[in-house]
């Protein structure tokens, strides 16, 4: 699925990396646990989250995460953003929680990213 309609689906407001809304995700996984995504991450998919600390984003580059979504109409800091954009990951924001952003995405035929790395 691309970003694009990712972000259709979730009436999102890009935060940062616009160019970025062609490429392809294939799974996401919600979570405010970055030890939980160091666990479960792979591949290209999208990472849902309520938490806006810089975290986010190490963890993100760290799982080669191409796509953050925060939930519950999250602000983030400049600080966040500046790292998105030079670590090249499209950061978008949803007033919908977790719960209903993860289902209308798995609702749309994206799967979750369940299983642990290779």
């Amino acid at each position: 699925m691309k970003i694009r309609e990712v972000c259709n689906l979730l009436n999102a407001q890009v935060l940062a990396r616009e160019d970025l809304l062609d490429n392809e995700i294939y799974s996401a996984f919600g979570s405010d646990l970055m030890s939980d995504v160091l666990t479960f991450a792979h591949g290209r998919m999208a990472l849902l989250t309520g938490l806006n600390s810089p975290q986010v984003i190490r963890t993100a580059e760290m799982s080669d995460i191409p796509l953050i979504i925060f939930v519950r109409g999250r602000n983030l800091s400049q600080n966040i953003i500046n790292m998105a954009v030079e670590r090249s990951i499209c950061l978008l924001g949803t007033e919908y929680i977790m719960y209903e952003a993860c289902g209308k995405l798995y609702e749309a035929g994206l799967p979750p990213c369940t299983r642990l790395h290779p």
